[in-house]
């Protein structure tokens, strides 16, 4: 398995780990039981957001972001713009990167300094 240096703790690539066939997952990659979920969701609503309301009213649209980002971490934006077309390309571009060799990915692998980049780590403070 390929560990990214600098870090703190030894940080594998979640690529690696999968593909090295071992069964357990390192610790670093498991919440505490204190931190997990404990409400089951059987009936989801993920925050929709119709980015048509920025223009009758950009201050509700904005509090319906930063509430979805607060409760949820992401959302669905409709009625956004985005050409079929873009979002189509880009879709294959992740694909495409995400089906690449470890050599690639790994120029664009997280940094301990900014957490910014590619990889997978649960960060501890």
């Amino acid at each position: 398995m390929e560990s990214v240096g600098e870090w703190p703790e030894p940080v594998l690539c979640v690529q690696s780990l999968s593909e090295s066939g071992n069964l357990v997952i390192p610790n670093q990659y498991i919440k505490p039981p204190s931190e997990r979920p404990s409400v089951c969701l059987t009936d989801t609503n993920i925050p929709v957001i119709d980015m048509t309301s920025l223009i009758s009213s950009r201050q509700e649209a904005m509090k319906q972001v930063f509430e979805a980002c607060r409760e949820w971490g992401f959302m669905q934006l409709v009625n956004h713009g985005v050409k079929t077309e873009l979002l189509d390309g880009a879709r294959e571009i992740w694909r495409e990167f995400f089906h690449a060799p470890m050599e690639v990915k790994k120029k664009y692998a997280n940094s301990p300094k900014t957490y910014e980049g590619f990889g997978s780590r649960q960060g501890r403070p």
